[in-house]
């Protein structure tokens, strides 16, 4: 049923123009059958530069927003429109000018996971893989970061010249595990190393071995330097890893289970029915997009 389903994407595909692009947490089966696979940098970075007439973007909704606001020239098709992001919904704009109001001189770095609204009032943007690098390339010295409480309290560890204000945001699937939990795993799978998303909280980041992006796991792992790794993120990259480097082992934590709801929303099916019907759309209202356009561009030149 699956491969009938995936045969059928790909002849969609090729006769619309159309591109897949699937993030690490999405489904296996999602993955096997996308044409790129990648963290939310890499994936807003391909939507600018391809040619294709439609994008279909199987991720949540703030990853189609940002396709379509640096991909105007092209349809962006979410399969899942409902597919949102907790820790996106836990900032307002107003949030944002009442930090600004309270630290006048300094600028505002947006996580992606983020609604449009919230980029448009924003300095610039930034992925768990570029923030460091952006960060440190800003002229101001005092950071207001958004939403992320974990990724930024991360950042600021390496930019401990420059002062830092947080939002109190988190990812619900990563703020969840604990020190004890990793220690407990390490337990199991002694000569695993360590790898972790910096979205974790800072007393859990501190028994990994590697902080890293989904981006910068997935490079890691193709380097091969390690056999076996414990996986402390959401459990779909764990499919991404193993394609990476086939001979290794990937252990992930059961308790507790590392499961993104909003991710596994999307399936072959309603990637079909969306390439199909060309619904739901992203649409983006110009002048959001316009001023959310400036904060996703900034991100891309910072990172060079």
């Amino acid at each position: 049923m699956a491969v009938d389903i995936a045969g059928r994407i790909a002849a969609i595909k090729k006769e619309k123009n159309a591109l897949l692009f699937a993030h690490t947490y999405t489904r296996p089966e999602v993955q096997d059958s996308a044409d790129l696979v990648g963290d939310s940098f890499e994936l807003a970075r391909r939507a600018a530069e391809e040619k294709a007439s439609i994008i279909v973007l199987a991720g949540v909704r703030f990853m189609g927003e940002t396709a379509a606001i640096l991909a105007p020239d092209k349809k962006v098709l979410l399969p899942v429109y409902e597919a949102g992001c907790p820790l996106a919904d836990m900032i307002a704009p107003s949030d944002i000018l009442r930090l600004r109001k309270e630290h006048p001189s300094a600028a505002v770095v947006c996580y992606v996971n983020s609604s449009v609204e919230v980029k448009a009032i924003s300095d610039v943007c930034v992925t768990s893989s570029s923030a460091v690098r952006i960060v440190r390339n800003l002229p101001e010295e005092e950071i207001i970061f958004v939403p992320d409480r974990n990724l930024g309290s991360w950042v600021s560890e390496q930019i401990p010249e420059k002062r830092f204000v947080f939002h109190r945001g988190f990812c619900p699937v990563h703020q969840q595990v604990t020190p004890e939990q990793v220690r407990a795993a390490k337990e199991r799978f002694p000569d695993a190393v360590v790898l972790m998303h910096p979205e974790c909280t800072p007393e859990t980041r501190r028994e990994a071995d590697y902080i890293l992006s989904t981006g910068g796991m997935a490079a890691l792992v193709k380097e091969k330097k390690h056999r076996c790794y414990l996986v402390v993120t959401e459990q779909g990259i764990i499919h991404t890893l193993r394609r990476h480097d086939p001979g290794a082992e990937f252990f992930e934590l059961t308790a507790p289970t590392l499961y993104c709801q909003n991710m596994k929303k999307i399936t072959l099916e309603s990637i079909a029915q969306a390439l199909s019907e060309e619904e739901p759309t992203v649409a983006v209202p110009d002048q959001i997009a316009a001023k959310a356009r400036r904060a996703l561009e900034r991100m891309l030149e910072l990172n060079r």
